[in-house]
């Protein structure tokens, strides 16, 4: 797959709609084979394949350094904590995981809510129409407004705990060390065999039919 032709629009995209419960690759395969790219192409397409190939290790490790740059404030780690629930809840397959158990819950525990939990109905997709993205709704509400109040939650105790500009410090030491990693990790075979293209082709395109 040639990723230089895949935009940063798509990549984005597709680490958005992507199954967000894949494991971490192993740390031997993480940590092996650095080569330096030999031209800004070389760098642009594999700087791309590895930031979707080893997302979840990329996104294991910034907020291991956040915790580790507040491993004294207890509040800026619950900060942290919303701050990847955040960000987690703008991935479709995260956000409609967590809609499914947190509606179970409720159901189990209060039934007479389980009715205000559900999705306002949507019309079918035609089979043989390009299929439009579809709005997501976690417990019954649009994703933005969760989206919204842990953002604001999040903001206010990394204002509380007086750690805006540590955790600006250890945000940048992560996304530094991520997009690192990713100009000079050698993409393995498995990034560039056919059903690892097809893979991303499909939620990229959104291939999929309903």
């Amino acid at each position: 797959m040639d990723w230089g032709n895949v935009t940063a629009e798509d990549l984005i995209d597709a680490l958005r709609e992507v199954d967000w419960s894949s494991p971490p690759r192993p740390l031997s395969e993480f940590f092996s084979r650095f080569t330096l790219p030999r031209s800004s192409s070389k760098w642009n397409s594999r700087l791309k394949c590895n930031l979707y190939y080893y997302r979840t290790n990329y996104f294991i490790m910034i907020i291991l350094i956040l915790g580790i740059g507040f491993i004294r404030r207890p509040l800026a780690i619950a900060a942290a904590i919303l701050t990847a629930l955040t960000v987690a809840f703008l991935n479709d397959s995260f956000a409609g995981t967590f809609s499914e158990k947190a509606t179970r819950t409720v159901r189990q525990l209060y039934p007479h809510l389980a009715a205000k939990m559900r999705p306002p109905h949507t019309r079918p997709v035609l089979r043989g129409r390009p299929s439009a993205k579809r709005a997501i709704y976690i417990c019954g509400r649009p994703r933005w407004v969760f989206v919204l109040i842990f953002s604001i939650a999040s903001f206010s105790l990394w204002y509380a705990s007086c750690g805006l500009l540590t955790v600006l410090w250890a945000l940048a030491i992560g996304l530094l060390a991520t997009i690192l990693h990713a100009s000079l990790r050698t993409p393995n075979l498995k990034a560039r065999l056919n059903t690892f293209r097809e893979e991303f082709r499909a939620v990229w395109r959104n291939y999929s039919e309903l």
